[in-house]
């Protein structure tokens, strides 16, 4: 592996920088699952709130989730982008911060995408090269590929990527899973799922959107290939987050939209030996970096203004 490569992912971005926090990350664990369990005894996801504690084996492992306080939100993506605010918020509401023995009530309620930016924040403090990569999990219900965001780290002594995912007890809920070395075809990698699709080699509709509007296929793939490339450039979107062209339109992509996605996604096969190329995609092509938000729409981003 180039060091150049290595030591773009020891940068960091605005979600993953560590701030004030630096020296704090650098305290916590080297070993990479040592570490992973650490920071998933912090969270709470979002669907392991809303489905209680209906599974006697999980409760152990992630508590009770009655325990949960009423007033607090159900789900605190919107709230704590970064890894600095999400480590503040766990450092105010129980001062030892980082600890194995955290209360229900002291946790904080977010989705995967966090928890992959709290790893890569805190193993890029250490000085190990990491990134996050958004894709699609086959790996929690047969038949069906969730989105899901993950982690990669460069093993020195290995000399590649090791690929985990730290959202979750999983081996221990007795998950037929490496958890903390998952094989490369044991996730579904968005380039690769897109191009499957786009190619007529598999059903879209397997790869779904957790939307709970029944989002799959091309609309699916479509956002988290994009996701994909700016986690690879050290900017790890949210959900709620598209480049303004696509905001609203991904099931009505014109065909050269679509072969332009192509390109892109025959590069996002092999991130590091089209490093270059997206590289210079990302400096040049605005449309895939200018964005919509909750708060920043068409408007914002050059269109005519609304009427009264």
């Amino acid at each position: 592996m180039e060091q150049r490569i290595l030591e773009h992912y020891k940068k960091t971005g605005t979600y993953t920088y560590a701030g004030a926090y630096r020296e704090y990350f650098r305290s916590l664990p080297d070993d990479v699952p040592a570490l992973g369990r650490l920071v998933c005894a912090q969270v709470i996801h979002r669907v392991t709130l809303k489905e209680g504690n209906t599974n006697a084996n999980a409760t152990l492992l992630y508590g009770d989730m009655n325990r949960y306080p009423w007033d607090r939100m159900r789900c605190e993506d919107d709230l704590l982008l970064t890894a600095s605010a999400m480590t503040a918020e766990l450092f105010r509401l129980d001062e030892r911060g980082f600890t194995a023995d955290r209360k229900v009530e002291d946790k904080i309620v977010v989705t995967c995408r966090y928890v992959s930016v709290l790893m890569s924040a805190i193993l890029k403090a250490k000085g190990i090269p990491a990134r996050s990569r958004a894709g699609f999990a086959p790996y929690f219900k047969e038949g069906v590929s969730m989105d899901h965001w993950i982690n990669q780290y460069y093993d020195q002594k290995k000399k590649r990527w090791v690929t985990f995912d730290a959202d979750g007890f999983y081996e221990e809920c007795g998950m037929p899973l490496s958890q903390y070395d998952i094989a490369q075809e044991r996730f579904d990698w968005a380039a690769d799922a897109y191009l499957a699709v786009r190619n007529g080699k598999t059903d879209g509709r397997k790869y779904l959107y957790a939307d709970c509007l029944g989002t799959c296929s091309l609309p699916a793939l479509v956002r988290y290939l994009i996701y994909d490339f700016h986690a690879l450039m050290n900017d790890e979107l949210t959900y709620t987050f598209l480049p303004a062209y696509l905001d609203g339109r991904l099931d009505k992509l014109t065909g050269e939209e679509l072969k332009e996605l192509d390109h892109l996604a025959a590069l996002l096969t092999d991130p590091d030996q089209h490093f270059d190329e997206l590289c210079a995609l990302w400096k040049q092509e605005r449309k895939f970096r200018i964005l919509n938000s909750p708060l920043v729409g068409q408007y914002d981003n050059g269109a005519e203004a609304p009427s009264c």
